[in-house]
């Protein structure tokens, strides 16, 4: 059953070959038994999984049908679930529980999902190998010696490891599809604004936006269906109509033009992972597609702007974690500045300090102009390049990272190196633009992604061209050893 797709258990349940509740139980003792080696999961919900599957056979018993309805699925830990801990992977909110259910958990339960558990992930999503977790680093299942990607790298683990067929994940430079290429999965980065980011816990306000984690697109359609959509909670939810995702799996790629940018394949790209990406174009160039070399003039400016917007608004953003309303406290302060000081400086990781400190830096009344306006600039300047581009095509091709996987550790001592690997997915963040990332293929036994780029709101393009891929090759059917 561990090795069923959300599309394989919706069918499944509506046959009535098994119920949900028998499904949630052989998940909940696989994560049980497995887990250990992967530290995925921050936090198990037997009996509230256990309950929400029993209701959701009981809604099917009386007519009721839907594609998540008693399916199974966890969220990564920065999504608010009322009464249950959402730690964000940190000591600052280990003692927290959330008073209220966020919007996405509010309507995937709605639907009929059954929720196993919160994932681990990097604290407050700050990261690139999901090692700056208070719960500890995440193993990648397809070699427990490297890292699955970050800051949703638990959710990957996971899923990747059949412990779950689909979850809940976030990206603000790369968060969903950088751990979907480590861990040989399809990820989906929506619009911003397409789902709500009322009850997810921010890192960068302009840049977070949620979205599935799944074996394929079509699973990926399934729960960003459940995901997506207006909200009045959130100020920054779009109030664009939600098409039917899965229809428009089964579309012709005929004549689709696809933009491949020249700046992609530079020095810093794996050339066996360019190799593959070759390939790849050359497989969707068989279904029909038209191939065309474009430029993304300003992509080299991308990192440095994108590390000085995030760390800005993280600064800003995690100036509420003070010791004194919810949260770590320190013990024993002198005074209100000591209680500041300590409760901080014990709660927060080393990652979470240098970003907030690089923040503060950048807003500081001598820089900013200097910094955060100037790589606000920038950040129009990179929209402007994918605008034009998509006046000549329809999506935007390249690799999601520019290496593989790399042994946990291995960057620990030079975070540079970490930043470097978001090259190819930040962009898509400062723009607001949809992205996602399928499997391509395998260098040293590791996964690798390929990226797709498309315009605002065209998630169900992306998800057509990926689900067109996937019929014809069998990337995403591979399984890690020993999982």
């Amino acid at each position: 059953m561990h090795q069923m797709t959300l599309a394989e258990i919706a069918r499944g349940l509506a046959d009535k070959k098994f119920s949900s509740e028998e499904l949630t139980k052989v998940l909940l003792a696989r994560i049980t038994q497995l887990d250990p080696q992967l530290n995925s999961f921050i936090s198990l919900t037997e009996d509230l999984a256990i309950e929400q599957a029993k209701a959701a056979d009981a809604r099917r018993a009386n007519g009721e049908s839907g594609a998540l309805l008693g399916a199974p699925i966890a969220h990564k830990d920065l999504f608010c679930t009322q009464g249950i801990r959402t730690s964000c992977g940190s000591k600052m909110l280990d003692n927290f529980k959330a008073p209220y259910d966020a919007t996405v958990v509010a309507k995937l339960a709605a639907a009929g999902a059954v929720t196993l558990g919160k994932t681990n992930m990097d604290e407050f999503a700050m990261g690139s190998a999901n090692e700056s977790s208070w719960y500890g680093a995440v193993k990648n299942p397809w070699n427990l010696e490297h890292v699955p990607g970050g800051s949703s790298g638990g959710s990957a683990a996971a899923v990747a490891a059949r412990l779950l067929p689909a979850a809940t994940a976030t990206d603000t430079g790369g968060s969903i599809r950088q751990p979907a290429a480590f861990t040989n999965l399809t990820g989906l980065k929506p619009t911003y604004g397409r789902v709500s980011r009322w009850g997810m816990i921010a890192y960068a306000s302009s840049l977070d936006q949620g979205g599935p984690l799944a074996r394929t697109a079509e699973d990926c359609a399934i729960l960003l269906q459940g995901m997506a959509g207006l909200d009045p909670n959130d100020s920054t939810s779009i109030d664009e109509p939600v098409p039917d995702y899965s229809a428009s799996l089964g579309e012709s790629l005929q004549g689709l033009r696809i933009g491949v940018p020249k700046e992609y394949f530079s020095a810093g790209l794996d050339p066996r992972i360019a190799e593959l990406i070759q390939n790849s174009i050359q497989q969707l160039q068989k279904l029909g597609a038209v191939i065309k070399e474009i430029s993304l003039p300003n992509m080299q400016h991308a990192i440095p702007a994108y590390y000085v917007i995030a760390p800005a608004e993280a600064s800003s953003n995690l100036s509420r974690f003070d010791g004194v309303r919810f949260g770590h406290r320190c013990e024993n302060p002198e005074n209100l500045i000591d209680l500041y000081k300590r409760s901080r400086g014990e709660g927060f990781g080393a990652e979470v300090q240098r970003r907030i400190m690089v923040g503060a830096y950048a807003l500081s009344a001598g820089y900013y102009d200097a910094y955060y306006l100037k790589a606000q600039k920038i950040r129009r300047l990179v929209k402007n390049d994918f605008m034009a581009a998509f006046n000549e095509v329809d999506i935007i091709l390249g690799p999601t990272t520019p290496n593989p996987a790399w042994k946990l550790g291995a960057k620990n001592s030079d975070p540079v190196a970490a930043y470097l690997e978001d090259v190819y997915t930040i962009t898509a963040n400062l723009a607001g633009l949809p992205g996602l990332s399928m499997p391509a293929g395998f260098v040293d036994g590791l996964p690798v992604g390929v990226q797709l780029l498309a315009p605002y709101f065209q998630e169900g393009r992306l998800l057509n061209v990926a689900h067109q891929y996937q019929l014809n090759t069998d990337w995403h059917t591979r399984t890690p050893t020993g999982f």
